[in-house]
């Protein structure tokens, strides 16, 4: 940890650690009008999940401190860059709720870059190297022996001059030279070992067509264009820490007084369970037709997020939720579902639809007769009005609501049993028709007259526990489904030294079916969004028309693919944090220490099983006492920890907890960590001084 908070506020405290640079820069003289970031994506490929953290922090920052952010591509490799990528960009950059203020390219700095070549070559910091790319990276050395001078390092300026103007007319082919910097072949640091600068690239760009044959290295491009945008903040994932010297050497050549010098901070790449984020490896998916395209729905893309039915506020939510963090960590994809699960509950229609359908025959309701039945679209919120659903004789329900026989605990529809069909009435189900095979196709049932929902008769009044989705058969429309599974078996599919990451594809991530849904949905268009009841969520896609409705299921209400693997694989260290759940209960009940330090006892064991990384989750979104407390025990059980915003805002928001215990426990464990100790150092003292709890205070007065 690299900061005191002892004097900082309370609003410092929920800064991340980026915004407290921003903040220390302000503190120390910058001109907060002279803020200004920059987004700066390679257009090689599309977007994913792990930009759109950068994509939040860059333009969250432009809004937090009024400060423009500009979008520009870093468009120096022609040989991997495409027009198509540059749109998607934009796309995907607009419609996650962020305005750039201006849209910049490196390549309109190619003649500045070009003639500041000019100038370290004349000032003696840069050289024309004819060798092979073999011969200049031995001579590089390692970490631990000190590299060697190119036998070309020491060509005159004129020479390396009428060399690297060659080198521009097309004079030279592909991997016979580079211009290099000149700076020392024995730092410690490898990128500072004379880096190149420029090679020949004799490919057509995407912009300036075949006005060049020579293209600037991207550690040469980013500073430099940092610099001429008068970039305040040139924030970078933490891949390029070790570039930082680079940068400043580069930077160092050139900066005035006047002018601003950008400086480069590093957060965390967003790493995410169950997919890659790599864009080559997203690319081989693409190309090998794992997946049908960049914005396949099963994709981690932000274009595949887009068509599967994610939200910009849900993956903005996500996002915050996440944090930036200084050091590379996986989220568990459990968080992002939660947060798509959250925002759609609150925004998404509900309507009936039945995936795998059983027909039902009410054997007492007229033949001819229909009903058009006035149903909300959300029963639990206002404002999202209702639509007509038809209802009549013979309607469709899943095949999982009916049992020929079962037990008490199903509360959906068996032989003798009543449910209520979803606001209508109350049906009993009486006979079955079975095929030839002995599996029932369809289910007789009878209705009472006077239970329709809402006619306020006594009937209508009576209470039974289960309630069931429907469609009515002759008014139904058929639809196509797309159920959609996680692209990969194993929780981090590329973190096998000796296997492919695309042998843990999982044959089972998409599943095409037919479905039948109430016709309100008749008239959707790309992009509509719905809870089908008791199924998930689903978005209509892109490929519906006129004929054809097609839905992609988004994500469903609760986690089946986690009930799978846990039934398949029964992790251990899943397992074993449910167990700490029940003893976390009994903790909190406990009457004296005996009792709970058998209970901790339980949970050390238990805890062997537990990593930090699968804690975060819970610990994020632990609400009761009990979901809280079962963090903190398994915490104090001794696991490794890590540096983790969402750590330190669990430990922050428990030292004010009202609950004795819990403050308790996290006043001993504060306190037993230095880090945490010196971390919350100003809290610990204002809890000794003035805390209710005379046993907090005690060991407070104790400890400190």
């Amino acid at each position: 940890m690299h900061f005191i908070f002892e004097s900082m506020s309370e609003e410092a405290k929920s800064l991340n650690f980026i915004e407290q640079i921003v903040e220390g820069d302000l503190a120390n003289g910058l001109d907060k009008n002279k803020l200004r970031f920059r987004f700066p994506p390679e257009p090689n490929g599309y977007l994913h999940i792990g930009h759109a953290a950068s994509i939040c922090l860059n333009f969250g920052l432009g809004e937090r401190y009024n400060a423009p952010v500009n979008l520009r591509f870093d468009d120096t490799n022609p040989a991997k860059e495409e027009q198509e990528y540059v749109d998607a960009i934009k796309k995907d950059v607009t419609w996650l709720g962020f305005q750039w203020d201006k849209e910049l390219y490196s390549s309109d700095y190619f003649q500045q870059l070009y003639d500041w070549a000019i100038t370290l070559i004349k000032e003696g910091k840069a050289y024309i190297d004819e060798q092979s790319s073999e011969k200049i990276r031995a001579q590089k050395g390692t970490p631990t022996e000190v590299g060697s001078n190119s036998p070309h390092r020491n060509r005159s300026i004129e020479e390396n001059i009428a060399l690297f103007e060659k080198m521009k007319n097309g004079e030279f082919e592909e991997g016979t030279c580079v211009l290099r910097a000149k700076i020392d072949m024995s730092h410690n640091n490898m990128h500072m070992r004379d880096p190149i600068l420029y090679r020949v690239l004799k490919k057509s760009h995407h912009r300036t067509g075949d006005d060049w044959c020579i293209y600037p290295m991207y550690d040469w491009t980013h500073g430099e264009s940092d610099y001429i945008e008068n970039i305040s903040h040139s924030l970078c994932t933490l891949e390029f820490k070790s570039h930082r010297d680079l940068y400043d050497w580069y930077l160092d050549q050139l900066v005035v007084p006047e002018n601003i010098r950008p400086k480069q901070r590093e957060f965390a790449r967003r790493n995410l369970s169950y997919t890659v984020m790599s864009k080559r490896k997203l690319l081989q998916l693409v190309e090998s037709k794992v997946v049908n395209s960049w914005d396949d729905p099963r994709m981690p893309t932000i274009s595949g997020l887009r068509r599967r039915g994610y939200t910009p506020g849900a993956i903005r939510k996500f996002s915050e939720t996440a944090g930036i963090s200084k050091r590379d960590n996986v989220t568990d994809v459990a968080l992002l579902e939660f947060c798509i699960k959250d925002d759609l509950n609150k925004t998404a229609p509900r309507v009936m639809a039945v995936l795998d359908p059983l027909k039902l025959v009410i054997t007492n309701y007229p033949e001819e007769k229909e009903e058009f039945i006035d149903a909300s679209y959300n029963d639990y919120a206002e404002g999202f009005g209702s639509r007509e659903v038809p209802f009549s004789r013979e309607i469709y329900i899943e095949k999982e609501d009916f049992r020929e026989q079962a037990n008490k605990k199903f509360f959906r529809l068996k032989l003798g049993g009543e449910v209520r069909l979803k606001n209508t009435y109350i049906i009993k189900a009486n006979d079955v028709i079975k095929n030839s095979e002995g599996n029932i196709i369809e289910v007789h049932c009878t209705y009472d007259e006077d239970s329709k929902s809402g006619s306020g008769t006594e009937a209508s009044k009576r209470r039974v526990k289960g309630t069931l989705h429907w469609v009515s058969i002759q008014h139904a429309q058929k639809v196509e489904v797309r159920l959609y599974d996680r692209l990969f078996t194993d929780e981090a599919p590329d973190n096998h030294k000796d296997k492919d990451f695309k042998e843990f594809i999982n044959p089972n991530s998409l599943t095409i079916g037919t479905a039948f849904v109430e016709p309100s949905l008749t008239n959707c268009v790309a992009g509509d969004k719905f809870q089908f009841q008791r199924k998930g969520y689903f978005c209509t896609d892109q490929d519906s028309s006129s004929d054809k409705l097609v839905f992609n299921k988004t994500v469903g209400l609760t986690d089946s693919f986690a009930k799978i693997e846990k039934k398949a694989s029964a992790p251990a260290r899943n397992e074993s944090f449910e167990k700490v759940g029940p003893l976390a209960g009994k903790y909190l009940k406990a009457r004296n220490d005996e009792e709970r330090n058998n209970i901790k006892t339980e949970i050390s064991e238990l805890s062997k099983n537990i990593s930090f990384d699968f804690l975060i989750v819970p610990l994020e979104i632990a609400k009761s006492n009990k979901e809280v407390l079962t963090c903190l025990l398994v915490l104090d059980a001794g696991i490794e920890t890590q540096e983790n915003e969402k750590f330190e805002a669990f430990i922050a928001n428990n030292l004010k907890s009202n609950n004795a215990t819990i403050k308790v426990e996290t006043v001993k464990y504060t306190l037993n960590s230095p880090l945490l100790k010196a971390t919350f150092n100003t809290e610990l003292i204002t809890l000794k001084a003035a805390d209710k709890n005379p046993y907090v205070r005690s060991i407070l007065e104790e400890k400190l």
